[in-house]
């Protein structure tokens, strides 16, 4: 993609960022008190989220966030190790509201929370300046979900299809399959721009998800935005917002954007290790009252664009802490999301790869996207793939009787074929027409 080619950013979003960034007042204050990684300053006035360096006399500047005030104190997260940071510091405001330089110079780039290279390569040049928290789109401009995606996935495309501006979620415990369904999609899906956040996780996954998963190919046209799990709560945040705001942009330019979030129940422990650190008070498992405000308030940032104009399919990892479907991140997830894919423990130890268990899985919307006669396909096959897994004890230890339940018949008849179509080997692609065409020969068979 060449960026002449992308039109200019609308003159309307331009001039909302614009007025979301205000310059900071030049005045400093100092610092009273650090518990953990939260420090209290006063002495200055600045919203939340406002950016802040923090100066001590023989020790380094250590930039940092605002999270929250009481009265004249106000509460700051820093960046990174507060190291040589002690009492009295200076504290100067930088920036009211944060704020990102985007453009299409992003493409085939690795970047960290800030915007900063994380590549080797020059910083890229990027003409826009835009508030990180992005523009709320009037729900009712937003177009519909209307076209179908290739995902390039059998068991997806054929069974839980999805459209473009659909948001779903790949919920599963660690160990099942999770990186790799999420590579396969990444390479496979036939989107324009692919921007990937890699947030809250381990830091060798970065280099082996872009050499594994991408490639050069699938790099050149993707963005990558790391935040691994040993930086600031602050970062892991920052690069949440800034992965989403990647996307806007190009969405807001009428392109095809996929965006992958590994992992959303990351996004919520950033959340949860500020809000803790502020005073929230801890509800389910821990989490504070503003966790359950940030993800579906991040989930809607996703979606068709306005009038159509674009879209943004968002996938989202959540994993489900002790295989736990109750978790309350994955509740929330649920309740936000247009859809799941669910990874089940005992398909993956089956080596039954993608292990998508289609009794939890479910796409909202792919009931308005196919015909009817692949719609009914669709659930013929969930149908008889999910009798056999109720009864398959019964049948593995010889006590169901042939005859007793003609659909269980059939699913036991059709088992090998569903199993095959439902397998893929996670190099190879299948696309969507061709799906349609084996997803018919196994329900005819």
């Amino acid at each position: 993609m060449k960026p002449d080619l992308i039109p200019d950013f609308s003159k309307a979003a331009k001039a909302a960022m614009k007025r979301a960034r205000v310059d900071a007042p030049q005045h400093s204050g100092k610092l009273i008190r650090m518990v953990g990684l939260t420090l209290e300053a006063q002495g200055i006035v600045a919203p939340s989220g406002a950016f802040c360096m923090v100066e001590s006399p023989g020790g380094a500047p250590l930039e940092a966030e605002v999270v929250g005030f009481n009265d004249r104190t106000t509460y700051l997260m820093p960046f990174g190790e507060p190291v040589g940071i002690g009492p009295g510091a200076a504290v100067r405001v930088l920036s009211r509201a944060p704020t990102v330089r985007l453009g299409p110079a992003l493409l085939g780039r690795v970047i960290d929370a800030r915007g900063a290279p994380l590549d080797g390569k020059p910083a890229p040049e990027c003409p826009d300046e835009l508030s990180l928290r992005g523009l709320a789109l009037n729900p009712l401009e937003r177009g519909s979900i209307d076209q179908v995606l290739d995902v390039g996935v059998k068991a997806i495309n054929g069974v839980l299809t999805i459209g473009r501006g659909q948001r779903i979620g790949l919920m599963a415990g660690s160990g099942v399959g999770k990186s790799v369904l999420m590579g396969m999609l990444t390479r496979y899906t036939k989107a324009d721009v692919v921007v990937i956040g890699l947030i809250g996780e381990r830091g060798r996954e970065v280099n082996d998800f872009i050499k594994d998963s991408l490639g050069v190919e699938g790099l050149a046209k993707s963005v990558v935005v790391a935040a691994p799990a040993n930086v600031s709560p602050v970062l892991r945040l920052r690069a949440a917002n800034l992965t989403h705001l990647i996307a806007e942009y190009f969405r807001d330019r009428g392109l095809n954007v996929l965006m992958l979030v590994d992992s959303l129940t990351r996004v919520a422990h950033a959340q949860r290790e500020i809000g803790l650190a502020v005073g929230e008070p801890p509800t389910a498992k821990g989490y504070p009252p503003s966790v359950f405000a940030l993800l579906p308030n991040l989930i809607e940032r996703a979606g068709v664009g306005r009038k159509g104009h674009g879209a943004i399919t968002a996938i989202y990892t959540v994993l489900m802490e002790n295989d736990d479907p109750s978790d309350p991140v994955v509740d929330i997830a649920r309740a936000s999301l247009d859809g799941q894919v669910m990874l089940s423990r005992s398909l993956a130890d089956a080596a039954h790869y993608p292990a998508i268990d289609l009794a939890g899985s479910i796409s909202r919307v792919m009931q308005s996207l196919v015909e009817p006669e692949t719609l009914k396909a669709a659930n013929r096959f969930r149908r008889l793939w999910t009798l056999y897994q109720q009864n398959e004890e019964l049948i593995q230890v010889g006590a169901y009787e042939s005859g007793s339940n003609a659909d269980l018949d059939e699913a036991i008849a059709k088992r090998p074929q569903m199993e095959h179509f439902l397998r893929q080997d996670m190099h190879m692609g299948v696309e969507y027409a061709e799906t349609l065409g084996a997803l018919t020969d196994v329900m005819a068979a």
